[in-house]
């Protein structure tokens, strides 16, 4: 048995229920050992989304549902993992690995072997998340901060739904980890080696968002993040007469897909073309990648204005261009993520003009909510901004029908039943539906989930509530009874 070190703290909950469940898989853990517990949110993107990566404001919503890891030092050189989520991964329950395998002696392990090592089995890549999180400890404090452990993960943020159980994970890993290891970690900090994990280990060319979310988030409010990179905001209160919802439309989406990438090229490809038209100089530092000197724009296609997009650049962006051509006229992008493709043909206007417009709306949509959106007229415009939104997403090509036909059901209820806004979410392709909707208007969203399920066959769901980030919840302890 163990007992939880409550300090000042009672156990809530959760914490009682995590704690359970560690006595159920004791045999994986030393009895004689303490544990340590962290916890981490997943999000709703109300408004930002794909934007993050150009350098856009993006607001953030933490939701109740989190994932759990609990670490263990192990006086074996051996990292074990082990996750709850098996059956719904489709995967093997338990991995483990030599920890040279991650953390070699002599110096870190470099990111693209840690890759194709932890991601090459498709029942075992699940343990990249937390596998991961030694590699880039190892990468960032040396080799003395990585011990032998052992990790369960448990998580109750859907899985492929868009409200980034992945972040969770990564988060929650990276924070118990370095629990073990004594190293205290700055909110910032812990959401910007969990992005590494999901950029460079994982695979997925994700923004900071995410991570920062499950980090840093506050209860009841949004997290309001400048993506240039990852800078904090002043938290924004939803005003009382306001909730907001996920809408689930059953469909899988995965940031590691071809569409969340291609279109980051897409946007990159933009930003390239719109520097070259500045006249500012540039220079091939590897093969297909470039840096610019822009004092301008600072590098993000955020500060682009949409005036200045409409009367100076969008004509000279086309809307259709393949790679080869690119890299023949532009050498390459400012990316270090993702790789122009010779092959692929992507669609660089409407990537780039996504995010020089989201953050034009997601600036408008924070002033509405600092000003209280008191008047039905500003929570009428706030759920408009949330519709053009979609519709910008479905240009990029990261639509889907079925998230599509949730915000028109959304739509067709109207603010006459309290419902104003809805939008697709995260990376697109699938996942969850962002609703904005007056307070107590549970039963209507109840209805368009049964009458989506009707019409698509699809198990939809109703994602809500809201809960603090890792670093508001804290790591806490399990020592030895």
């Amino acid at each position: 048995m163990w007992r939880i070190d409550d300090g000042c703290r009672p156990p809530d909950a959760e914490l009682l229920e995590m704690a359970s469940l560690v006595e159920a898989h004791a045999e994986f853990f030393d009895r004689a050992k303490p544990i340590a517990l962290a916890r981490a949110p997943g999000r709703l993107d109300v408004m930002g989304g794909i934007a993050d990566y150009s350098g856009s404001l993006v607001l953030e919503w933490p939701l109740s549902a989190a994932a759990w890891v609990a670490a263990q030092a192990d006086d074996r050189p051996f990292v074990a993992i082990r996750t709850t989520e098996a059956a719904e991964l489709s995967a093997e329950d338990s991995v483990t690995l030599p920890l040279h395998a991650l953390a070699p002696a002599r110096g870190p392990l470099d990111y693209e072997s840690a890759r194709a090592m932890l991601t090459a089995d498709p029942r075992r890549a699940w343990a990249a998340y937390a596998g991961g999180a030694v590699v880039v400890l190892h990468h960032s404090r040396g080799r003395s901060s990585v011990d032998g452990s052992r990790c369960l993960l448990h998580s109750k943020v859907p899985i492929g739904r868009g409200v980034s159980s992945s972040a969770a994970i990564e988060v929650a890993a990276m924070q118990a980890l370095a629990a073990l290891a004594g190293i205290d970690l700055a909110g910032r900090d812990l959401a910007l080696l969990a992005q590494r994990v999901e950029n460079s280990i994982v695979g997925a060319p994700c923004g900071p968002m995410d991570q920062m979310t499950a980090a840093c988030g506050v209860r009841d409010h949004f997290l309001a993040l400048l993506c240039q990179p990852a800078e904090l905001e002043p938290r924004v209160a939803l005003p009382a007469e306001l909730e907001v919802w996920g809408l689930d439309s059953g469909i899988r989406h995965a940031v590691t897909g071809g569409d969340y990438g291609g279109v980051r090229v897409g946007a990159f490809m933009g930003y390239r073309i719109i520097a070259e038209e500045s006249g500012f100089a540039s220079r091939l530092v590897a093969p297909g990648l470039v840096a610019v000197e822009d004092p301008r724009f600072r590098g993000y296609l955020a500060n682009v204005s949409p005036s200045l997009w409409e009367a100076r650049f969008r004509d000279r962006v086309p809307a259709a261009l393949d790679g080869r051509s690119f890299l023949d006229r532009y050498q390459g992008h400012t990316d270090r993520v993702t790789q122009v493709d010779p092959s692929k043909n992507y669609a660089p206007r409407a990537c780039t003009e996504h995010p020089i417009y989201e953050h034009h709306r997601v600036q408008i949509f924070r002033a509405l909510l600092e000003g209280g959106a008191k008047s039905e007229a500003s929570r009428v415009l706030l759920g408009e901004l949330m519709y053009q939104s979609h519709a910008s997403y479905g240009a990029c090509g990261l639509g889907s029908d079925g998230t599509d036909r949730l915000v028109d059901l959304v739509r067709e209820a109207g603010a006459g039943a309290g419902l104003y806004g809805a939008k697709i979410m995260g990376g697109g392709s699938g996942g969850t539906v962002a609703v904005l909707a007056r307070s107590g208007r549970r039963r209507e969203l109840d209805r368009i989930v049964a009458q989506y399920a009707i019409e698509t066959g699809r198990p939809a769901a109703l994602i809500g509530g809201s809960s603090d980030g890792a670093l508001g919840y804290g790591v806490r302890w399990l020592l030895p009874a």
